[in-house]
């Protein structure tokens, strides 16, 4: 093989490290991650930094560190339903509302739970 043949490479070129912004909170985080679960399995591509502010992550890693609390036992089915429920709905759960007592105490319990792993990854300011 020629000498200029073996040094070219292959890998795509990225343009730098560009200025991403973590999200304010482990709430704002997870409607940003159902929100892009919806629109990729509408057919969009998310790709991380794309977006019209660039974020430090992709979805899945959101739903990484919430899958490790689970395996961990430090939430529970229920607080993933109730995250699953409410990040549909883009709202968090109303404590006027009386149906949405029990569902406010697990999304408090579980988004507490998300906060800090996200921090650690920067994902969370």
């Amino acid at each position: 093989m020629p000498a200029a043949a073996a040094e070219r490479r292959y890998a795509p070129v990225l343009s730098g490290p560009t200025r991403t912004e973590p999200f304010a909170s482990a709430e704002e985080a997870w409607f940003w991650t159902i929100a892009a679960l919806t629109a990729r399995n509408a057919g969009a591509r998310i790709v991380a930094g794309l977006g019209i502010k660039p974020r430090p992550c992709e979805p899945d890693d959101v739903i990484r560190c919430l899958d490790r609390l689970y395996r961990q036992r430090r939430i529970e089915i229920a607080h993933l339903r109730v995250l699953r429920r409410f990040g549909d709905q883009q709202v968090p759960p109303d404590p006027r509302h009386p149906g949405d007592r029990s569902a406010l105490r697990l999304w408090r319990e579980a988004l507490d739970r998300l906060d800090w792993p996200l921090r650690m990854k920067g994902i969370v300011a």
